[in-house]
């Protein structure tokens, strides 16, 4: 198949279908000269106490833009890193600390936690969170920042160049990008454009809109990494397109 790639906005800690599709791809574009975007998961997740869906609630990181709407991720800033930091660890010590799988979220929680020490910058500190997540489950794949490649501007002409200049010869998209994507930059750069779905029952229904903390919680990074393994494989869910 060649080197398949995933491109996306640095998410703090993703929800399951977006480390999913991640985990299944040979390197990780982050996403980062796009606009901030408040009502998307850059720079929040949804968390709740395992069985106590009722409880679930956004662990917000309160963002600085300089320039407004038009920030771009790589330039958001956190209002006060300290702050988000403690918070970030009493949330999920308070949400998880009585779960069936805590030693495993608590390994995770440190090294997050330490990313809020290396930077100030949102989508750095998200950026972390992933890639924390994703070595646990033995991802050893590689992760570019879409800042340091040259592409265009319009949004699929964007992606496209970033999949070409980086040597892909897969691309995967989930149902989001879907909606809007245009196939054609990708033909003439012969990039493939492959569908990635996840199962809609199951684990992946209950954790739809949560973090993947939240499934970390119910099951160990062993079988995590089975189940994402079996689910990401291009083509298992998706249909070529």
């Amino acid at each position: 198949m060649g080197r398949v790639c995933a491109i996306h906005q640095p998410n703090f800690l993703p929800r399951l279908s977006t480390l999913a599709k991640l985990f299944a791809a040979d390197y990780w574009i982050v996403l980062d000269d796009v606009q901030f975007a408040r009502r998307d998961y850059q720079h929040r997740a949804r968390i709740a106490p395992p069985g106590r869906p009722d409880l679930a609630h956004w662990l917000s990181l309160a963002t600085h833009l300089p320039d407004g709407r038009a920030t771009l991720i790589r330039d958001a800033r956190l209002a006060d890193p300290r702050r988000s930091r403690d918070q970030t660890d009493r949330a999920i010590r308070h949400c998880y600390r009585r779960s069936r799988h805590w030693q495993q979220i608590s390994t995770v929680l440190d090294r997050v936690l330490e990313g809020f020490a290396g930077s100030d910058r949102t989508g750095v500190v998200a950026e972390n969170s992933t890639r924390v997540l994703l070595e646990l489950l033995g991802w050893r794949g590689e992760i570019i920042r879409s800042s340091r490649l040259p592409a265009r501007r319009e949004r699929s002409q964007r992606l496209a160049d970033l999949a070409a200049v980086t040597g892909a010869t897969t691309y995967l998209c989930g149902p989001g990008g879907l909606r809007y994507l245009d196939h054609r930059p990708f033909e003439a750069v012969g990039v493939r454009v492959q569908a990635f779905f996840v199962p809609a029952g199951g684990l992946w229904g209950g954790n739809h809109q949560m973090s993947s903390v939240h499934a970390f919680s119910e099951i160990a990074a062993v079988d995590m990494a089975v189940l994402l393994g079996a689910s990401g494989a291009p083509g298992r869910f998706g249909e070529d397109r």
